[in-house]
């Protein structure tokens, strides 16, 4: 396992990532809704992220994207769940930053698990406007 800074070739690997695990953890969000921040993901998030991928044999397969102390975005591969991928992702934003949040949606049944497991405490609930959905702002330390 390798975690580095993502580079512009790295794009297509983060969107794929992005994508299979987005639609494994959200199936309440539309293929409309899914393109579009597919879209967005490319050209306003990671442009304006601290973004750092993880390699397993060379090939990128997660990526964790930062805005401050914000995780903004962690996803894996479907496959690579459960490795310790995540954990070692988060544990490279924790290197950066002594603060973390982030936000989920309450029917992330998979997200809502790893933060929980990773120490992080509900600070908030509220309404996620685009998706009609309840989302959840936590913290680490909780």
């Amino acid at each position: 396992m390798n975690i580095r800074q993502y580079t512009d070739a790295d794009l297509q690997a983060v969107l794929d990532s992005w994508e299979v695990a987005t639609r494994l953890a959200h199936e309440f969000m539309s293929d409309e809704f899914i393109a579009q921040e597919r879209s967005n993901v490319a050209n306003i998030y990671l442009p304006n992220t601290d973004t750092w991928v993880v390699e397993i044999d060379s090939n990128v397969v997660g990526f964790i994207a930062l805005m401050g102390n914000e995780v903004g975005a962690i996803f894996l591969q479907p496959s690579f769940h459960g490795n310790g991928l995540g954990k070692a992702l988060m544990d490279k934003a924790r290197e950066l930053h002594e603060e973390l949040e982030v936000e989920v949606f309450t029917k992330n049944v998979i997200g809502r698990k790893f933060y929980a497991d990773y120490g992080f405490k509900q600070i908030e609930e509220k309404h996620h406007q685009p998706t009609g959905q309840k989302v959840l702002r936590l913290k680490f330390p909780g």
